[in-house]
């Protein structure tokens, strides 16, 4: 397989700094569709956001209640992997490609990465199927991941030179599991900082010797090529791709309430959306339970702070003797809320 390095830069234009993650993301696909065959690279910086992997289930990996708190965005990229927590202290870069296999293609991505940090002073290896860690400690400082297009190949990455730990811990639901299995406790305790070993240089002078690296060419993108790039990128905004809607769940809540009886509710989950939520139990009904409950949460992020709002505006548990506000949002959140 040839070398994809030196790579034709991609120049974008100032109005484009600071966008959305999904806008890079559009971007990625703009020139995968538009751009003659060649290798071409990018970088960009966002707003804290979380990015998550094309098949994971949005409430499973991340809070969302916590990242709509703090105004961090969600956004979902067509590459699998995982989730990753990116600010304005991550680099985030795109390479895009003619077809070819990809194994070979992501250690070369991965290489060419960490050759360029290893020649500015950080201690960068390749490590395991898709991150770059320090040498000393083994911190995470980049991960990638990939897809494929029918004559393109894309990989995309994040690059970690700083960030804001409290924002990071909070937002992200890691795999317990999988982190016992890593020897690790936390998300924080998996990371580094390229910021550590690279103090003479800050976020933004690294991004331009990234360029200056692996890039012997440039490219610019028109307005034109930047309206084009905004119309892809609503489709990362429709709520079918955004929450997910290959994985479906099956969710049963089941209480025994004083003064009300057992109540079940079985919620159907399209991806994180509730998709059909049922009643049941040995409760009295006061009106139309099964209507009521569907009006009120179908359609819904599974959250504990989208359920407890809909709930206290169009209390469904009216329809069932006993049943009061604060004990449902308990039945449907496992925690009280106030």
């Amino acid at each position: 397989m040839k070398s994809h390095f030196p790579a034709t830069f991609v120049q974008l234009s100032s109005e484009t700094e600071g966008r959305r993650a999904a806008f890079y993301l559009a971007a990625e696909e703009y020139i995968a569709d538009a751009l003659p065959q060649g290798s071409y690279f990018f970088t960009w910086q966002i707003p804290p956001t979380v990015v998550m992997g094309r098949n994971q289930v949005m409430h499973q990996e991340i809070d969302l209640d916590f990242c709509r708190n703090e105004g961090i965005d969600v956004i979902r990229r067509r590459s699998g992997g995982g989730a990753i927590f990116a600010d304005e202290g991550n680099i985030m870069t795109s390479l895009i490609t003619e077809f070819c296999p990809v194994e070979p293609l992501f250690h070369e991505y991965a290489e060419a990465v960490a050759e360029a940090l290893r020649s500015q002073g950080a201690p960068a290896q390749v490590s395991g199927r898709n991150d770059i860690t320090l040498e000393e400690n083994g911190g995470k400082i980049c991960g990638n991941a990939f897809y494929q297009k029918t004559d393109r190949c894309i990989a995309h990455g994040t690059m970690l030179y700083d960030t804001n730990p409290r924002l990071m811990e909070g937002a992200l639901h890691p795999d317990l599991l999988k982190l016992k299995q890593k020897g690790v406790k936390s998300v924080r305790s998996r990371v580094g900082l390229l910021k550590d070993y690279l103090s003479a240089i800050d976020v933004r002078t690294l991004r331009e010797k990234l360029r200056t690296l692996l890039c012997d060419r440039t490219v610019a993108l028109t307005n034109e090529d930047v309206r084009h790039i905004e119309q892809l990128e609503q489709r990362y905004y429709q709520p079918d791709y955004l929450y997910g809607s290959s994985a479906h769940a099956d969710i049963i809540r089941r209480q025994r309430i004083e003064g009300c009886g057992t109540v079940e509710l079985h919620i159907s989950l399209s991806g994180s959306l509730i998709l059909d939520v049922r009643p049941a139990g040995d409760y009295f009904c006061l009106g139309d339970a099964d209507t009521a409950f569907r009006n009120t949460l179908t359609g819904l992020p599974f959250t504990p702070d989208r359920l407890a709002q809909a709930i206290r505006q169009h209390h469904p548990e009216s329809c069932i003797r006993g049943l009061t506000e604060e004990a449902l949002i308990g039945l449907l959140t496992g925690k009280e809320l106030s």
